[in-house]
């Protein structure tokens, strides 16, 4: 796949679109349920966090003042090495930070002070020392109590960030589910579809699921089963008009060789017989049934030079061919050969150089990428650039442009045909300097298929 493709693809998939909507729907949601968390949470968890600090400082006070004073120093010890909780008698001289910004904490100071005293102060740092600090007196001395800030918020941004995550990742990889369910009948229904513009026969489709889905799917496969329905009718009319009409041409060429005519007169009727014989048989390869199974490896560089040797045995033909030998292509080589017979029989009655009677022909094929490119071209006078796409419709001949009257107009679309049936794609351009260009585009075989 091309980056152009590729790009094209990711911008207008519809599962990207889905997968995208959905991701920017669960985030909006996740980051509107943890803003509204925290806010509702915010007053309960001041007043515990308060009723916490409130609850230590007045345990702290009454295990110091109630213990012996020789006992205080080892009962401070123990106080910071087991609860992580320091007290330090409060200085005018210390140096005070203000505490830390956070939404809950104006909240916090009114439930604490409104505990033990308006006179309550709170630092985030005395001294240089970091911590939550917090004032409080015993009889007339004044103290500082300061606790580890884990104690306090158990649960950091860090941990937050890492439980959102977590959610973010389970949430898209349900998203990648619910994207894959919504769309998996849709891509099915695209490669139905594709399956169909390739001339190939798609697996029907499952009549499961939804209603919607359901509908559609019985809707696609009636359709293709009426698509094939016509194609079976108009195969056997086409095939049954071809083959009766060539009975009375049997009996018209024998009562022409019977007749008492001139040759120019014979040789007149005969030409126009062929003609239409010429047209019958056209009519039997465009109705004729296809079966890509049974393809094989086929060489398309010795199918070229062939068509090319018998083309130069022709006087009104000259070819230059620029073959790159040993190519080959996955395909039928019967359907190959009528393709490659085709296109030079159209560049020689169609593409005769301007003011002359030799219709010369360039041959080119070369492996380009992993595809084998094959190209036929004549110097004729070309087509419109308007007319190139219509020129592949059945039935279809410019007259005016490319100066004959002779055909049915099938060629170029059993030649598309054919073509597609082998997985290729064929473009009409017009030649730098004048005439058509026919170019097929046919994927190389795989290891596997070319050993098969």
């Amino acid at each position: 796949m091309s980056y152009q493709a590729r790009q094209k693809w990711f911008s207008n998939g519809l599962f990207w679109r889905t997968f995208f909507l959905l991701t920017f729907l669960i985030t909006a949601s996740m980051v509107a349920w943890v803003a509204s968390f925290r806010m509702v949470e915010r007053g309960p968890r001041a007043e515990q966090l308060a009723a916490q600090i409130v609850s230590v400082v007045t345990i702290t006070r009454a295990a110091l003042t109630h213990s012996a004073p020789e006992m205080r120093r080892e009962l401070l010890f123990d106080l910071a090495s087991n609860e992580g909780i320091r007290i330090y008698p409060l200085e005018k001289s210390d140096k005070i930070a203000p505490p830390d910004d956070s939404p809950a904490l104006p909240e916090l100071e009114y439930y604490v002070k409104q505990a033990m005293g308006e006179d309550t102060q709170f630092s985030s740092s005395v001294n240089d020392v970091d911590g939550f600090w917090i004032s409080f007196k015993i009889d007339e001395d004044a103290y500082w109590l300061m606790l580890d800030r884990g104690r306090l918020d158990r649960t950091s941004s860090l941990q937050w960030l890492g439980w959102a995550s977590i959610a973010l990742v389970l949430s898209l990889i349900g998203a990648v589910f619910i994207s894959t369910l919504i769309n998996q009948p849709l891509a099915r229904l695209t490669a139905a579809a594709r399956a169909i513009a390739k001339g190939k026969q798609p697996d029907p489709l499952p009549e499961s699921g939804p209603t919607e889905i359901r509908e559609a799917n019985g809707s696609f496969n009636q359709m293709v089963d009426d698509l094939n329905r016509i194609e079976s009718d108009r195969a056997v009319i086409l095939a049954g008009i071809s083959h009766d009409l060539r009975t009375p041409l049997a009996r018209m060429q024998l009562e022409v060789e019977m007749a008492q005519l001139s040759d120019d007169a014979r040789d007149g009727m005969h030409a126009d017989l062929a003609q239409m014989d010429a047209i019958i048989g056209q009519f039997l390869d465009y109705a004729k049934p296809f079966d890509s199974s049974s393809f094989t490896p086929v060489d398309l560089s010795g199918l070229l030079e062939d068509a090319a040797n018998h083309s130069k045995r022709q006087n009104e033909v000259r070819v230059t061919t620029a073959i790159m030998p040993g190519l080959e292509i996955m395909g039928n080589t019967v359907e190959l050969e009528r393709t490659i017979g085709n296109l030079i029989e159209n560049a020689r009655r169609y593409g005769k150089t301007p003011d002359t009677d030799i219709a010369d022909i360039d041959i080119l094929c070369k492996l380009e990428g992993h595809n084998v490119k094959v190209e036929i071209a004549d110097h004729g006078v070309g087509a419109p650039e308007s007319e190139l796409e219509r020129l592949l419709r059945p039935f279809t001949r410019l007259d005016t442009a490319r100066g004959q009257a002779n055909g049915s107009g099938l060629g170029l679309a059993i030649v598309n045909r054919i073509v597609i049936r082998h997985n290729g794609k064929l473009h009409l351009r017009n030649r730098e300097g004048g005439g058509l260009v026919v170019q097929m585009i046919f994927p190389q075989p795989s290891r596997k298929q070319a050993g098969s």
